[in-house]
């Protein structure tokens, strides 16, 4: 029986693709982690209390149990089709799966329908001079939808394989001959708006038909070669290298495992598969001959015009075509020195301290936060603060009342420890790693009216107040320091020296955790509370502890242009 590509390997990783069909080589698949099944179960729950809504609201929608009774359905016009049995696409090796099919007209004799997704991801985001199409769960049709000014589509890799999986769907109803002749597609969001996007537009370059189309042909591809294989055996069709999707990947030990052997210049982050192509065909094949690149060399060349009757070198041309090579070639030299390299010179590594520090982090679940936790440091006497972490924290249900009561809480303790540094003449900053999270967490908590509560221009004193009273460690590390892949807390704060008690840190973990926390007053919830309330503390003495190092050991460090 012919494999056939599913929407979901639209972006995949090529070599995923061919070994999913068949692998040269026995394997132990990776399994999925709790976060991973967790993600999961979010996105199923959603999904089923959208349909459930759906049904209510439409009670005409029919439900096929097969391909054949789907087919029928469309042949006869249904006007709403719910969890539709897509026949295949034979002739372009395609099988789609989307949620829902909305009739939208009819060409000839023919009804057609446009493909719905419902996904637990946001869809769009503020942007003054874009606009998008957006319908109603009561009325769903795209000819019912209104524009709505001053937002975009957001470019996050959920979105673009939200639309992918559309453009795909989209592909195989036109061999269907069901298809959309507008080539509308729709996706219902993680707050159940429906927003339609015109899949035949430039306007969506991540997602519409023409690079679908590109990225299709790349995979069917495989699929032929992988026939080939099959039948003649030979070479593998595919090779391995580094791809996003490698943590999820039940090959990715295996894949590695290849790579490090060779020290593949995929390894270096963060890559596009296009991207190590042009490295490949300029003979950088490993991150060690990536990193002794110039990167000087690379940057100018974006602005410098080539004389092609003249001699170049490898910067000049690749600098022309990949965006930020010189990033690339700096992570590389992190790499090859086996620690983080310094972008500013030695004496303006560090970050501004106070007589009195207040580390804080924040935990949340599905845009709620239930936990507020700050470690205080002393560095001179202050009467009437103490030394030592604090949590602010509720454990029962987690509504806006419950969020903005938590808040107050914390923010009357920090205000205290404000008014007793002024009384005493003490300087005092708080601290946090990516304040986008901590003030847009804020800013959500005091949305809800309650006695005593700081308001917005609290908020915005504190935020701009001079000298510093809120420090984002992110913003002062991204400044100074290079690393040879992500710039989060615990890979900084593991470069510090600093190590979390728990042996899965991590903000998507703790989620997990939480929902086994509020379910109950039981061992296992008590357990995953104190499990809790020691990641965030973790959390806290880290950016002390990576304060601490930008302000002394990190200032040690090699500059990232010095030569290998």
């Amino acid at each position: 029986m012919a494999e056939y590509l599913r929407s979901d390997e639209i972006l995949a990783c090529v070599h995923r693709i061919a070994l999913s069909r068949g692998e040269p080589f026995t394997y132990i698949a990776t399994p999925p982690t709790p976060e991973m099944e967790r993600r999961r179960r979010s996105a199923s729950d959603h999904r089923r209390e959208v349909l459930e809504h759906l049904s209510e609201l439409h009670p005409d929608a029919t439900r096929p149990r097969s391909e054949d009774e789907t087919t029928s359905m469309m042949r006869d016009g249904a006007p709403l089709i719910v969890y539709p049995r897509l026949a295949r696409d034979t002739e372009g090796r395609r099988y789609a799966s989307v949620h829902v099919l909305v009739r939208v007209g009819r060409v000839d004799e023919q009804f057609t329908y446009a493909p719905l997704l419902i996904k637990n991801h946001e869809v769009v985001e503020v942007a003054s001079t874009r606009r998008t199409l957006r319908g109603t769960l009561e009325h769903l049709r795209p000819l019912e939808a209104e524009f709505v000014d001053g937002v975009g589509t957001r470019s996050a890799l959920p979105m673009t394989r939200s639309g992918l999986s559309l453009s795909h769907a989209t592909r195989v109803l036109e061999s269907l001959e069901h298809a959309d002749p507008g080539c509308r597609g729709g996706i219902i969001d993680r707050q159940s708006r429906l927003w339609w996007f015109d899949l035949a537009d430039s306007s969506y370059p991540r997602f519409n038909l023409a690079t679908y189309d590109r990225l299709y042909e790349e995979r069917v591809g495989v699929l032929v070669a992988h026939d080939t294989w099959t039948i003649s055996g030979g070479a593998f069709p595919t090779a391995p290298y580094w791809h996003r999707d490698c943590p999820e990947c039940p090959y990715s030990d295996y894949c590695e495992e290849q790579l490090e052997k060779l020290d593949d210049v995929s390894l270096a982050r963060f890559t596009s598969f296009d991207q190590q192509l042009l490295l490949r065909e300029h003979g950088v094949d490993s991150r060690a001959q990536l990193a002794r690149l110039d990167p000087e060399l690379a940057r100018r060349a974006r602005h410098t015009t080539i004389n092609p009757l003249e001699p170049h070198r490898t910067e000049e041309v690749l600098g022309r075509s990949i965006d930020k090579l010189d990033d690339l070639i700096y992570r590389a030299r992190a790499h090859e020195r086996g620690t983080s390299l310094r972008i500013v010179d030695a004496s303006r590594v560090g970050c501004v301290t106070a007589d009195v520090e207040v580390d804080v982090d924040m935990e949340s679940y599905d845009a709620a936060t239930y936990l507020w936790g700050a470690s205080v440091t002393l560095n001179r006497p202050t009467d009437g603060v103490t030394s030592g972490y604090r949590a602010f924290v509720e454990w029962g249900e987690l509504d806006h009342n419950a969020e903005a009561r938590i808040f107050r809480d914390f923010w009357t303790w920090l205000s205290d420890i404000r008014a007793a540094c002024r009384a005493q003449g003490r300087t005092f900053i708080a601290y946090c790693f990516w304040a986008a999270a901590e003030d847009g967490a804020m800013n959500r908590a005091i949305a809800a009216p309650l006695t005593g509560g700081p308001r917005l221009e609290d908020l915005v004193a504190f935020r701009r107040a001079d000298p510093p009273a809120w420090v984002d460690l992110h913003e002062q590390a991204k400044r100074q320091i290079q690393t040879e892949g992500p710039l989060g807390l615990k890979q900084l704060a593991v470069a510090a020296g600093y190590h979390w008690r728990d042996p899965n840190p991590s903000g998507e973990a703790s989620m997990v955790w939480y929902e086994t926390a509020c379910r109950d007053d039981s061992p296992d919830a008590l357990a995953s509370r104190q499990r809790i309330i020691a990641y965030n503390e973790d959390d806290c003495r880290a950016t002390k502890a990576l304060r601490d190092w930008l302000n002394g050991p990190a200032r040690t460090l090699a500059h990232r242009d010095d030569p290998l």
